[in-house]
């Protein structure tokens, strides 16, 4: 069955590389509008916007906006209301990492993650969940880790805010899925992508022995699933943790 999503406005955040663009032309390519949003990359972030505007002839709105503000998710907000209208589908992708052992992790290294990781995603779900109310339609699909729930030496404030994430998503599940929004997390684990091609070699091969399926994912993986529970065939699915990590985490 092919997904059709014409007639719905999709938000990524964190959209202008990597998982995010995957999404956002994956999602595009199902004809759903999209807003593509980015704090730095913004040469990036355009250029994604021309292209799925011509390839999939659909709107397609670059935003700059840092989504661990909340007041610069509120003034997104308004920007996206006057040049699109609601949002139905809002997917959390947006990150940082600054790995340190505890030890060597100041106050400002673990703040600046847990805003981006998580403070975003309390930040947009709170923000446009009135969107999804009025519409009567919601997808809410954050992108946490697998770090979330297997930890990782040295991300102790990532997989804080990934495991929050996962435990966020499962209560507003509870929440609001009479009112028909949906809200799920999509668990990645190692997915070749910027921040991954900077690892050493040693590393990534280590990591690669260690998946069973005996190769690292791609962006197209993690949207392809994005948009399959962005869509009405994921409708009885609310408040599940799906990984997509060829084995590496079970």
């Amino acid at each position: 069955m092919v997904i059709n999503l014409e007639g719905k406005n999709a938000l990524i955040t964190g959209a202008s590389r990597g998982i995010g663009r995957a999404i956002a032309i994956k999602l595009a390519e199902a004809k759903a509008n999209v807003i593509i949003n980015y704090r730095s990359s913004k040469e990036e972030a355009e250029n994604l916007a021309n292209y799925i505007s011509k390839e999939f002839s659909v709107k397609a709105i670059p935003i700059q906006a840092d989504v661990g503000d909340f007041e610069q998710v509120k003034k997104m907000k308004e920007i996206i209301s006057k040049e699109l209208g609601p949002i139905q589908i809002l997917v959390n992708n947006a990150g940082i990492t600054n790995d340190k052992l505890l030890r060597n992790m100041t106050y400002d290294v673990w703040d600046s993650v847990i805003k981006s990781n998580l403070y975003s995603v309390y930040n947009t779900c709170f923000v446009f969940l009135e969107d999804m109310l009025s519409s009567r339609w919601g997808r809410i699909i954050n992108i946490s880790s697998i770090v979330g729930l297997m930890g990782s030496a040295g991300q102790a404030n990532y997989a804080a805010a990934k495991a929050g994430i996962i435990g966020f998503t499962k209560s507003i599940a509870k929440e609001y899925a009479k009112r028909n929004i949906t809200s799920n997390v999509v668990c990645p684990g190692y997915i070749e992508t910027d921040m991954t091609s900077k690892l050493a070699t040693k590393i990534k091969e280590t990591i690669i022995g260690n998946i069973p399926v005996g190769k690292p994912g791609l962006p197209e993986d993690v949207a392809n699933l994005v948009v399959f529970l962005a869509s009405d065939l994921a409708s009885y699915i609310t408040g599940e943790v799906i990984n997509i990590s060829g084995g590496l985490y079970m």
